[in-house]
């Protein structure tokens, strides 16, 4: 696979993503120009249609639906729509049978989204097992082993958020909760769009994602993938779409709240639909550049390891910061992740220089993206090789934002 940012960058003019060290490709992506046409296009339906808007708007939702198959690998999946995935994992959990079955299992690399609620239930009774998520190839069955008769559900990423580690075997452990009777949740936000994912031999469990990232849809455009024996399950956190195809009959004459078949079981309320507008764009735009699944994957595995062997040339000391050596560039998603107690300050330090990333804890995360050219990667990593070489010289100790400064400089020197 070659460098293939020459053709698509000009396509992101808005972002100037020809010119910019934007490592931010694990987190937000710059979006392609025809974005804000899908935005534009959003307004004009409202403006003529008013109320009527929701018949255009329903058919760009399900070419959202339609663009999301295509990344889980799944072309008959039943997906409801979220604006974000806590508002689908909330969905999820409120079906689930937490007084009979009050445990839940997960692994303690999760997102805040679910590492928070599933805190803030653990606070009010719930059992909830985390699992450490080291080393990654036994969390599976860790996972699968932590798991009985009375656990409700487990949920895990497929890739870790942190590390950027592919979490193998998650077959298994789907086989697993269904001897258990348990549910499974498998978060794939770090996989579509950079790693192939398939929901084969995981066709009885749920899974949660978004396109904020990888895919650039930006925000509001997230999926829950349902199981066919979801038609089973009654949310308690349910929304009146759940109810749309009942409203020509009154649906509060029935007694009982009642659920159609399929992913309108879990559907929400009113939402605003530009994001859907927005995204409809942007997976038109990843088709007609021949942008699927296996092409995505092959550029990730090129540009991460462009910016591995940069690191590597760097030399530095593994107590400042080093990479994972463990695992082969297969084992891992979309971006370079890099521990050090200075994940921080590294993250101000390349910032100061025009380099965006990010840090999670102890890890600094470099996330490249396929509009970006190697020249820039080669940049980027230059500066990290500066930053580095203030701190093992002591030199930016306390006085961070004077070596920022000079920095700044010299990266509009270099731009």
């Amino acid at each position: 696979m070659n460098d293939i940012s020459g053709r698509l960058a000009p396509h992101y003019s808005a972002f100037r993503a020809a010119d910019r060290l934007l490592l931010t490709g694990h987190s937000h992506q710059a979006w392609p120009d025809v974005a804000l046409a899908g935005q534009i296009e959003a307004f004009d339906d409202a403006a003529r249609d008013v109320d009527d808007k929701w018949a255009a708007a329903f058919k760009k939702a399900d070419r959202v639906r339609e663009g999301f198959r295509l990344f889980l690998g799944d072309p008959y999946a039943e997906l409801a729509l979220g604006s974000s995935t806590h508002e689908l994992v909330l969905r999820f959990l409120s079906a689930l049978d937490l007084r009979g079955r009050p445990r839940l299992v997960t692994s303690g690399g999760e997102f805040h989204t679910l590492r928070r609620q599933l805190a803030r239930l653990a606070e009010e009774g719930v059992e909830v097992v985390v699992v450490p998520p080291e080393p990654v190839g036994t969390l599976a069955a860790r996972l699968a082993d932590a798991a009985d008769g009375r656990t409700a559900a487990v949920l895990v990423s497929a890739v870790l958020f942190e590390t950027a580690r592919i979490v193998p075997e998650l077959d298994a452990l789907a086989a697993a909760c269904r001897l258990r009777g348990a549910e499974l949740l498998v978060d794939a936000y770090h996989a579509l769009g950079v790693v192939p994912f398939s929901t084969a031999g995981l066709e009885s469990a749920w899974v949660v994602a978004g396109g904020y990232k990888y895919l650039q849809l930006g925000e509001g455009n997230c999926v829950l993938r349902l199981p066919a024996h979801a038609d089973r399950l009654r949310p308690v956190v349910t929304g009146w779409y759940a109810e749309f195809a009942e409203l020509a009959e009154d649906p509060r004459a029935g007694g009982r709240v009642g659920y159609p078949a399929g992913a309108a079981r879990f559907a929400g309320a009113t939402y605003d639909p530009v994001s859907h507008y927005r995204a409809a764009r942007v997976f038109d735009f990843f088709a007609a550049q021949g942008l699927t699944p296996q092409v995505l994957r092959a550029v990730s595995l090129r540009q991460r390891g462009l910016l591995a062997a940069r690191f590597d040339e760097i030399g530095a000391p593994p107590h400042v910061v080093g990479r994972d050596l463990d695992a082969a560039p297969e084992e891992f998603g979309g971006f370079l992740a890099l521990r050090s107690p200075y994940a921080g300050r590294l993250r101000a330090g390349l910032a100061a220089r025009g380099v965006q990333a990010d840090s999670r804890g102890d890890h600094l995360r470099l996330g490249p993206a396929p509009y970006l050219s190697d020249a820039l990667l080669h940049a980027a990593m230059d500066h990290l090789a500066a930053e580095v070489r203030s701190l093992t010289t002591g030199a930016a100790t306390g006085a961070t934002a004077g070596t920022a400064t000079g920095a700044t400089a010299g990266a509009r020197r270099a731009a």
